[in-house]
């Protein structure tokens, strides 16, 4: 079930790596080891799934959560305090994800482009500090410019269903590919943008 971008590397770190708790691979991914996060994805995808599926129903729409709640975590790892397993802040998560989608589904919105760049992948904090928010605005203008650095098709893709916050068959509809296409390119983009946001 996982969809992360899993990179080969030597079968001595893939061990290590997989016997670490949740806690040094989480203190590991902050410091910038992406691998430590690929294990974090591999190691709670499928439940984190079986959880949404649980929620949505269907298959599409949890593989859809799912991907939004990996994104979303890689994004706001430096939030996570450790108060709570990573496994729970994860599924929070997704759960949230999964709710977010049921409601689009039930009220149709007919949200305008108002240039908010993949607001649906931001998850909002009232509560932050001035340098927690100062942080999420600078990883805010690194998404957007790796937005704008996607090869066109998978640019239109992502623009219109983050920004437009429309289903993944609205968004195969307005580009005129087929729904496996377009969750060919959404996946793509995505791990596109968690490759160029580790690399910033």
């Amino acid at each position: 079930m996982n969809q992360c971008d899993a990179e080969a590397d030597s079968p001595m770190r893939s061990t290590l790596l997989s016997v670490a708790s949740d806690e040094a691979l989480v203190i590991s991914a902050k410091a910038g080891m992406h691998l430590a996060y690929d294990e974090l994805c591999r190691r709670h995808s499928t439940n984190t799934f079986r959880t949404i599926h649980r929620i949505t129903r269907s298959k599409e729409d949890a593989e859809d959560a799912l991907q939004e709640s990996l994104l979303k975590a890689f994004t706001h790892l430096y939030t996570f305090d450790g108060r709570s397993k990573f496994s729970t802040w994860l599924t929070r998560i997704a759960i949230n994800s999964a709710l977010m989608i049921l409601r689009k589904k039930r009220a149709h919105p007919e949200s305008p482009f108002d240039g908010d760049m993949l607001s649906g992948l931001l998850i909002s904090d009232p509560a932050s500090n001035p340098e927690r928010h100062f942080l999420e605005r600078e990883r805010d203008l690194k998404l957007r410019k790796a937005v704008g650095r996607l090869p066109p098709l998978l640019r239109e893709a992502t623009e219109i269903r983050y920004s437009e916050e429309v289903s993944v068959s609205e968004v195969a509809a307005r580009t005129r590919a087929s729904l496996f296409a377009t969750k060919s390119r959404l996946l793509r983009a995505r791990k596109s943008l968690i490759r160029a946001l580790r690399e910033t």
